[in-house]
């Protein structure tokens, strides 16, 4: 029982110092000379001109990530395709029941006028 919480542990761990170590070894190994340019904002190779804040519509955001969504799941669909001839029964309703999971977001997305662009 304790062998299974030290593997945990472990496990956790190296979760935790994994992302950890590359980013204490830049700020702290990397080469730290601030100057005006570098911390300029860089936009496109041009200079910004007056406010560089300028409001976006969430509207956009939400438009792309429900493309998003939509096209890295229908990407899994594309073996189930391939192999539907050689699915057994229990592939086939788990295929179906995975476009009808996707219908029904697409569904919600568009009653909630996600879709629509305005």
């Amino acid at each position: 029982m304790l062998n299974n919480w030290l593997f945990i542990g472990v496990f956790v761990a190296v979760s935790v110092a994994f992302p950890l170590a590359p980013i204490l070894a830049a700020r702290f190994l990397g080469p730290h000379k601030p100057n005006e340019i570098k911390n300029d904002t860089y936009e496109c190779g041009m200079e910004t001109v007056g406010d560089s804040w300028v409001q976006f519509k969430v509207q956009y955001y939400i438009y792309a990530l429900v493309f998003l969504v939509f096209d890295v799941e229908m990407i899994f669909l594309y073996p189930w395709a391939v192999a539907f001839d050689q699915l057994p029964l229990l592939g086939v309703v788990a295929g179906l029941i995975f476009i009808f999971l996707l219908l029904d977001g697409l569904v919600y997305a568009w009653r909630k006028g996600a879709l629509e662009w305005s």
